[in-house]
């Protein structure tokens, strides 16, 4: 089993919901993957990030998908871009991701409870 943490040290990650609001190639990347905006409402604002998810995902596919991701890790310098935002999602059997998604339309900028 992995290292356990406590219930408040898990609240202080931030998972919150986001629409995608653009999405395009990120040629710059040592492995295939797309530049995006999250939008995740007013309070936090349209944050930028980067995702290696062009196995299962189109660009067309991902403007107005619903994510989830972690706003407040440190911003990270990948390549070109600054990433502002975690987008989370789990490995398929060959090891791609797949994004996590809320199964219903809810509220961007809703937190993960």
């Amino acid at each position: 089993m992995s290292d356990q943490i406590s219930f408040d040290e898990f609240l202080k990650v931030d998972v919150r919901v986001g629409r995608i609001v653009e999405a395009e190639d990120f040629p710059e990347a040592r492995k295939p993957a797309y530049k995006m905006r999250i939008d995740f409402g007013p309070e936090i604002g349209i944050k930028k990030t980067s995702a290696q998810i062009t196995k299962h995902y189109s660009l067309d596919d991902l403007v107005d998908r619903l994510v989830m991701a972690v706003v407040n890790f440190p911003p990270r310098q990948i390549g070109p871009v600054m990433s502002e935002v975690l987008t989370l999602g789990v490995p398929d059997d060959e090891g791609e991701v797949v994004l996590l998604t809320p199964d219903k339309d809810v509220p961007i900028g809703g937190r993960l409870y």
